[in-house]
């Protein structure tokens, strides 16, 4: 059923006109010195045919009239507002951060930006339970390249926030060698990590262009897990469709 068409069912199950929807509304708007909040029972009617778009301004006041919730009314129009950390990522695919701590809203981030193949489900674990609470998500930006070419730019990272403090052991090889999700003042970053002093290192993939960071350490970065896992194309994502 189209918006207009549930908005009007919705008036009708509360016995109201449109009239008696004008006149509420004019009350509201006269409260709030904002004429925008104002329905004018010809726009109602419009907008129950399908013949207006409503502004955000008149759907509260169709909240309030018929005692709705706003969240719910934006819904009618495909906007939900918890939907907020599904679209960051795909609006500033440059920028590294973390993505949700809700395992389905992984998944459903993770198709819309074309990260995860063959049904892969980031929302459950291998036995089918739900994914515990230490476990985050985040993604590498188009621009980090300090895991490069392990970790290729548009990765999907799971993180372990358990891990968050800096392990010293040896290890044998790179991939053994822990990699760290960091917050830094108003950024991430992933890659591995040392600390000398009170100064934390952010350490580049040996192939990296990127150089060793460092910064104050708590004051300036923080540790918010270790990467336990990643999703990375194994080419470069322009260079995908190259003929030799």
């Amino acid at each position: 059923m189209p918006a207009g068409q549930k908005l009007k069912s919705l008036r009708n199950r509360h016995n109201i006109t449109v009239r008696e929807v004008e006149q509420a509304s004019r009350r509201i708007a006269d409260v709030k010195g904002d004429k925008r909040f104002c329905i004018s029972n010809g726009w109602l009617a419009q907008l129950e045919n399908g013949d207006s778009e409503p502004s955000i301004w008149k759907l509260f006041s169709l909240s309030i009239i018929y005692r709705a919730n706003l969240l719910d009314l934006l819904l009618l129009y495909n906007i939900d507002v918890n939907q907020k950390e599904k679209y960051e990522p795909v609006a500033d695919p440059y920028l590294t951060q973390l993505i949700s701590q809700n395992c389905q809203a992984v998944s459903e981030i993770a198709a819309s930006l074309d990260w995860l193949s063959t049904g892969l489900n980031v929302g459950q674990t291998a036995n089918g339970e739900d994914c515990p609470s230490h476990i985050i998500y985040g993604h590498l930006g188009l621009a980090e390249f300090t895991m490069y070419p392990m970790i290729r730019p548009g990765a999907l990272l799971k993180i372990d926030t358990s891990q968050n403090k800096l392990v010293t052991n040896t290890w044998r090889n790179e991939y053994e060698r822990p990699i760290y999700f960091i917050e830094l003042r108003d950024a991430y970053a992933c890659g591995w990590c040392e600390l000398q002093g009170n100064q934390l290192l952010i350490i580049p993939h040996h192939s990296s262009r990127a150089t060793v960071r460092r910064f104050t350490y708590p004051r300036e970065a923080e540790i918010v897990g270790r990467v336990v896992s990643y999703s990375t194309n194994c080419v470069d994502v322009a260079h995908a469709g190259a003929t030799i």
